[in-house]
């Protein structure tokens, strides 16, 4: 903005706050001081914003009975099998000689199962590769959550934003309707130039009006992350004084990469359950009988092999062997996809950035030019009210454009810090033990 602009903007009533808003949106960093004093209530950053959500993450009771489930399957599975008691009774009764029951003979055994081939170490090792599973999903759930509370503090700083400019709008506005009414007066211009630029003002503070409305909405929606109170403010600062993203190779965030790997471990614990299973398993039994007869005591001792004729868990083996390579496949070709992710929202970044210095640089100071000598025109006779709605609207297009493009820029940064786990820090940490 020029000094002579600003000089008359202080200099008439109502005007000093146009110049200020004009100077938060479009002068240099240290130009937001000029602009008017905050509503009371504290500054919100986006850190405390990210904590708050973290800490009242109403997922996390469902979590800890899930990983709680985890550890019971881990348990669970390392059991041996049960043994068996059997009792079995000969010549219980019957005809002639076994009419009689003293000719009973009655056997008591003990069976267990012999697991052979690993099995149980098989399935430890499959139940801690599911709860590994189920830890990395809950850490990419609190990226996700973190990603959308990051947007959505990027989405009230832009509904902020937009309320500047809507203010500016408006005293912009009534500061020509002003104008024009008493040109009105003094007869230099029709009535119904006066009744058009009413009808501006009007529609202006319509605008403001709906502007200020969806900067609370859009306040609400953070605040609903953390069931607190919108009673905060906002440091536009952090919204306008962006710079493109550093030109270096970005890692795509471990925990994803970490789940994908998890998973593999799952197929690789399951070719491994498979392979134990194809081993039979013996069948040791010994008891004790009694006869009847004599009321005499012998030992019994037997067992039993499973033969494997028909079913040698193939089938098994070879898909739980497929589902490995896939699972390897997975891994290479997620990687590959966001990184390519990650390259397109940097390279769109660095462009937007680009674009909001180059509007603040060099449109809008013109727009702001173009202004200034219309109304320089429009005071001395030589310019219609038209001409000088067309050069504010311009004005405001250029700095709406800003704030779309800058709006863009932190919604990028914000899926550029998920796919990156710029706050894994924040997203594994446990920040809901003190409600257990």
């Amino acid at each position: 903005m020029s000094s002579s602009y600003c000089g008359r903007a202080f200099a008439r009533p109502g005007l000093a706050l146009i110049a200020g808003l004009l100077l938060a949106v479009t002068g240099p960093p240290g130009a937001s001081a000029q602009t008017p004093a905050p509503a009371a209530g504290p500054t919100l950053n986006l850190d405390d914003a990210l904590a708050r959500a973290s800490g009242a993450d109403p997922s996390a009771a469902g979590w800890d009975a899930r990983f709680a489930a985890g550890q019971a399957s881990i348990r669970q599975a390392g059991v041996k099998p049960n043994p068996s008691i059997g009792l079995e009774l000969e010549n219980f009764t019957g005809s002639g000689a076994y009419a009689m029951l003293d000719r009973t003979e009655a056997t008591l055994s003990y069976e267990q199962t012999i697991e052979r081939g690993g099995k149980r170490e098989a399935r430890v090792g499959l139940a801690r590769a599911s709860a590994e599973i189920t830890r990395r999903r809950r850490d990419i759930r609190r990226l996700d959550l973190l990603r959308d509370v990051q947007a959505a503090y990027a989405e009230a700083l832009a509904a902020e934003a937009e309320l500047l400019i809507a203010e500016a709008r408006l005293l912009a506005a009534q500061s020509a309707q002003t104008d024009v009414e008493r040109r009105v007066r003094a007869a230099r211009d029709p009535l119904f130039a006066g009744s058009r630029a009413g009808a501006n003002s009007a529609q202006a503070e319509v605008d403001r009006d709906q502007a200020r409305l969806a900067a609370q909405n859009a306040r609400s929606t953070l605040a609903r992350f953390w069931s607190g109170s919108a009673d905060f403010n906002l440091n536009l600062e952090t919204f306008f004084g962006v710079a493109p993203p550093a030109t270096v190779d970005r890692p795509v965030a471990v925990a994803d990469l970490a789940l994908l790997e998890a998973e593999r471990e799952v197929a690789a614990a399951s070719v491994r359950l498979e392979q134990s299973r194809a081993v039979t398993d013996p069948t040791v039994r010994a008891g004790v009988r009694y006869f009847g007869d004599g009321s005499d005591v012998a030992l019994v001792v037997g067992g039993s092999v499973p033969l494997r004729l028909h079913d040698n868990n193939k089938g098994a083996i070879d898909r739980a062997v497929a589902e490995r390579s896939a699972a390897d496949a997975d891994i290479t070709a997620e990687r590959v996809l966001r990184e390519r992710e990650i390259a397109r929202l940097t390279a769109r970044m660095a462009a937007s950035a680009a674009e909001s210095e180059r509007l603040r640089a060099d449109v809008i100071p013109l727009a702001i030019r173009a202004v200034e000598q219309v109304r320089d025109g429009f005071n001395r006779g030589g310019f219609q009210y038209a001409n000088v709605a067309e050069a504010e609207r311009g004005l405001a297009d250029a700095r709406a454009r800003r704030v779309a493009v800058l709006r863009q820029f932190h919604l990028d940064q914000a899926a550029l810090d998920r796919l990156t786990g710029r706050h894994a820090a924040l997203a594994s940490s446990n920040l809901n033990a003190e409600r257990r």
